[in-house]
């Protein structure tokens, strides 16, 4: 069963604050899903989760892990996951460890783009965030943890070696 890691951070514009949702499948480290707005309502996890799932169609009982935010605990967030069989799964208070690796992201994404641009507003932030996620993060930035693959060639990789088998208990 693959897990989905889901958390945001805030990116520095001339324009104001943008918040990033992202949702990750820790299988891969591929991200699947992500949306960005000027605010954190719960639309905007919603939002990043519905274009993983429509990515992924995961199969019901898929846990789905995320953060202590007001975001994910909304009857909106609730909702979605009920919908679709998805089980929610959120952070013990004061644990920053379960979601380490979503965070590595996040650094990576600052460390490597973010803080060395200079975004005039949400737009322009928006499209280079997204160029980062599909055009290197998912394709080319390599992996230790995948064996110094990209997330896109880990699963091709792992595809081709392992077959998907189905479960005869669904």
């Amino acid at each position: 069963m693959k897990f989905l890691r889901s958390t945001h951070p805030y990116l520095r514009t001339r324009s104001g604050w943008l918040y990033l949702a992202a949702v990750m499948d820790l299988f891969s480290r591929k991200i699947v899903g992500w949306a960005m707005a000027p605010t954190m309502p719960a639309e905007l996890v919603c939002s990043a989760l519905q274009m993983a799932i429509t990515q992924r169609s995961p199969s019901p009982g898929l846990i789905v892990h995320s953060d202590r935010g007001s975001q994910y605990a909304s009857e909106a967030h609730r909702a979605l996951l009920e919908r679709h069989g998805l089980r929610a799964s959120m952070s013990r208070k004061g644990n920053c460890w379960d979601n380490a690796v979503m965070e590595r992201f996040f650094l990576n994404l600052k460390m490597e783009r973010v803080w060395q641009r200079d975004y005039a507003n949400h737009a322009e932030a928006t499209r280079d965030v997204t160029e980062y996620i599909v055009g290197f993060y998912n394709n080319v930035r390599l992996h230790s943890k995948l064996g110094y693959l990209s997330p896109t060639a880990y699963e091709r990789d792992m595809a081709a070696k392992h077959p998907i088998g189905v479960s005869e208990n669904t």
